[in-house]
C-alpha cells in the first residue's frame, strides 16, 4: 500500500485494539465519546514533524467495530481490516472526507488502492 501511495520508503505503526481503547482515544483526541472503526495520527505535520524519520504516523483500528461492520456488509474480517487500513493511511497522508467533493476523491483513491493490493 505504501508503494502505491508513493511512500515505499516510509513506515507506519498499526494497532488493533478493543472498542473501549479506541473509544478512549476517540474521546481524548476528537471529543467523541464512542468507539469508532479507525483513527489516524499523522506525523507529517505538527511540532515534531521534522524528527519523524520514515514514520508517517499511527493507524489504530477498533477490531470489535470492524467485526460488526464486516458482518453487516457481508465481508470477511480481513477484508474489512484492509479497507480500514487503506482509509487510515490516506488520513495519515492528509486525505479527508468532510466535504462531499473530498469524500468522492477519497473513495476513488480507496478503490484504486483496493484494486492494487488485490491484484
Amino acid at each position: 500500500m505504501l508503494r502505491e501511495v508513493g511512500r515505499s520508503n516510509s513506515e507506519l505503526s498499526i494497532a488493533i485494539v478493543l472498542d473501549d481503547e479506541i473509544a478512549a482515544l476517540n474521546s481524548e483526541h476528537r471529543g467523541k465519546r464512542s468507539a469508532t472503526d479507525v483513527l489516524s495520527f499523522s506525523l507529517l505535520e505538527g511540532e515534531h514533524s521534522d524528527q519523524r524519520g520514515k514514520l508517517l504516523g499511527d493507524v489504530v483500528i477498533g477490531i470489535e467495530t470492524a467485526a460488526r461492520q464486516a458482518r453487516a456488509a457481508h465481508r470477511a474480517l480481513d477484508a474489512e481490516l484492509a479497507r480500514l487500513l487503506i482509509h487510515g493511511i490516506l488520513h495519515l497522508l492528509g486525505w479527508d472526507h468532510r466535504e462531499p467533493a473530498e469524500a468522492r476523491r477519497m473513495r476513488a483513491e480507496e478503490r484504486r488502492l483496493w484494486r492494487a493490493i488485490c491484484s
